[in-house]
């Protein structure tokens, strides 16, 4: 009996790469979210849950490890076992701007990058109370004081504190920044009335109700037909938050293969689609290699953008 099992063990040891994603999943995947309950990365990740468990026959367990703006959680897919059985589900920011900002146990390059899986433009949400109703008036407010404007964003150097740094400038004003370890602890805070306005994602006011003040893009969402695209207002700027699958690096290629093939499905799925249409969400589906060459550009380019807006590395 001894003997039999060295010599399974053997044979697994000498079972070809293809033999082993045939068999992949064998036991639950955990599904990393680097942001706590509540933000658009974790409504986008248990939007994607379910369609992915079904496209690859197994389990799929969703887990948040929020904190340092996404580097906590994206530093567990980085150091975990390539089997495949650990991925993660990150926006752009945490891997393309964080590494410019702080100390991260990876880089841009340092991971195995699966497929897109959402793009979705950024809207200016109104807080509950704030002292104005419209983009104007949040303008109007903001010139009243230095620090009139309250908002929020989930951690310094984010998509979001980015974007709204850039439109307040453009605009020719300032205002106080509250940083928030994700966007559900923020979204909370402008539903309590503490922040005033903020930058995320269309998922956040479709799932509290807050208010929309503008949408930074050339134009109107569908899903937001009364709200102003940013350039009607006059600031010609465009902004989006985008993420999708990553593993760690040294994933063999038929498991990254399989993994790739099941993503695609999921987001073309019925399921997907409508949970995603639901959070004025947009499914948006790109292979592996398409997906890293889109984040390391930007990873390039965010490091000068970041020195032009004075936010320097923590």
């Amino acid at each position: 009996m001894p003997m039999l099992r060295v010599l399974c063990a053997l044979a697994a040891l000498l079972a070809p790469p293809w033999a082993a994603a045939q068999e992949y999943p064998t036991r639950p995947v955990q599904l990393v979210i680097p942001f706590p309950p509540g933000g658009n990365t974790d409504l986008m990740a248990r939007a994607l849950q379910a369609e992915l468990a079904r496209a690859l026959g197994g389990t799929v367990v969703a887990v948040n490890r929020g904190g340092a703006a996404g580097a906590i959680g994206n530093a567990e897919v980085f150091r975990a076992r390539p089997d495949g059985y650990t991925i993660g589900l990150s926006p752009n920011n945490a891997i393309t701007t964080q590494p410019h900002l702080q100390s991260t146990a990876y880089t841009a390059e340092g991971f195995r990058y699966l497929c897109l899986v959402y793009d979705n433009p950024q809207v200016v949400i109104l807080g509950r109370n704030a002292p104005f109703r419209d983009f104007a008036g949040m303008i109007a407010h903001a010139r009243t004081g230095r620090e009139a404007l309250v908002y929020g964003a989930p951690g310094l150097g984010s998509t979001q504190h980015i974007l709204m740094a850039q439109l307040l400038r453009a605009a020719g004003v300032s205002g106080l920044f509250v940083p928030y370890t994700g966007a559900g602890p923020m979204a909370q805070a402008a539903l309590a009335g503490d922040i005033m306005a903020f930058v995320e994602a269309a998922t956040i006011p479709a799932s509290t109700g807050l208010g929309v003040l503008a949408v930074l893009d050339r134009q109107r969402m569908p899903s937001l037909p009364d709200v102003p695209s940013i350039a009607e207002l006059g600031i010609p700027m465009r902004g989006t938050t985008y993420g999708g699958l990553l593993a760690p690096a040294d994933l063999p290629d038929a498991i990254a293969a399989r993994l790739e093939r099941a993503c695609e499905r999921a987001v073309a799925s019925e399921g997907f689609r409508s949970a995603a249409e639901r959070l004025n969400a947009v499914p948006s589906f790109a292979p592996g290699a398409e997906f890293r060459a889109r984040f390391l550009g930007e990873s390039q380019a965010n490091r000068a953008l970041l020195e032009d807006l004075g936010i320097r590395r923590q």
